[in-house]
């Protein structure tokens, strides 16, 4: 069944004109009054509508049930990246989509090709989102993940506080329903602990109450985390071409940050994030 983004209030017996887009498409599909087809607006589940009038350049729709259906990962990753330069940075926000990502924050870094501000900053912001919302329509997400305005990375860094100093206090993420959140900086020139070793550390820390195990301090930002079960949120930061440079990782790693590899081979920026975000994404 055909799926589109409708960011609209929806319930069970509205009668509704489709936004524009949506719009277009059931019209490229060349579907008929008593057709039916899916709608999500973002705020949960998803909707059965039947197509009621097809208009030369309106489709009229009314919703015959709401299906409590959520295909969210376990784990929420916030991705934070230097932007990649010329599309890969819209391959990226597809990708990311599709394998679960909760919010992308693009960055622009010392190395960054990218520098976006202003009217080019929104009108971007804009495409990403769009970009989002149809790989949910594809991939059968109903919730949409954030893409954020372009920013600094100091500007960004800056607002961040939840760090290693901080672990033996536990401290939340009050956005994301007070769950534990764990910092990771991916960085290509950095070679440290690999990232499965910090799950693996994570996994462990379920299983034993002593916090100075070897497996708990593998990473310095766990050094002191009490046994507790897989955080459920994590924000990973990714440098963009040529990595972070040796300031902007040493800023990371002050605001807590754990420095992680993905092995010994390098990798491109877009790769090195979707590898992380598979990792975390598809662990139960």
């Amino acid at each position: 069944m055909a799926r589109f983004h409708c960011p609209l209030p929806l319930s069970v017996g509205l009668v509704l004109d489709l936004p524009a887009t949506a719009a277009r498409h059931v019209q490229v599909l060349r579907m008929q009054p008593g057709h039916t087809l899916t709608l999500f607006n973002g705020e949960g589940g998803e909707y059965i509508a039947e197509v009621e009038h097809m208009g030369r350049s309106d489709v009229r729709v009314v919703v015959r049930e709401h299906i409590a259906q959520e295909r969210e990962a376990a784990q929420r990753v916030h991705l934070a990246v230097g932007m990649p330069a010329n599309e890969r940075m819209d391959w990226l926000v597809e990708k990311a989509t599709e394998l679960g990502v909760h919010r992308i924050t693009p960055l622009m870094t010392e190395r960054s090709v990218i520098r976006l501000t202003g009217e080019r900053a929104e009108k971007k912001q804009a495409h990403w989102q769009a970009v989002a919302a149809s790989a949910c329509e594809q991939c059968g997400r109903n919730r949409v993940p954030v893409i954020d305005l372009p920013e600094r990375l100091d500007t960004w860094l800056a607002r961040q506080t939840v760090g290693a100093q901080q672990t033996t206090t536990a401290p939340s993420d009050a956005s994301q329903g007070g769950e534990v959140t764990v910092h990771a900086v991916l960085s290509l020139h950095a070679s440290t602990q690999p990232l499965n070793a910090l799950m693996q550390a994570l996994m462990e820390a379920q299983k034993v109450s002593d916090a100075s195990h070897e497996n708990a301090t593998a990473l310095a930002a766990l050094a002191e985390m009490p046994a507790s079960p897989m955080p459920k949120t994590w924000v990973l930061l990714n440098g963009p071409e040529g990595g972070l440079n040796d300031t902007e990782d040493a800023a990371a790693r002050a605001k807590g940050f754990a420095a992680v590899s993905l092995g010994n081979r390098v990798l491109r920026a877009e790769t090195a994030a979707l590898g992380a975000l598979a990792l975390l994404t598809l662990t139960p």
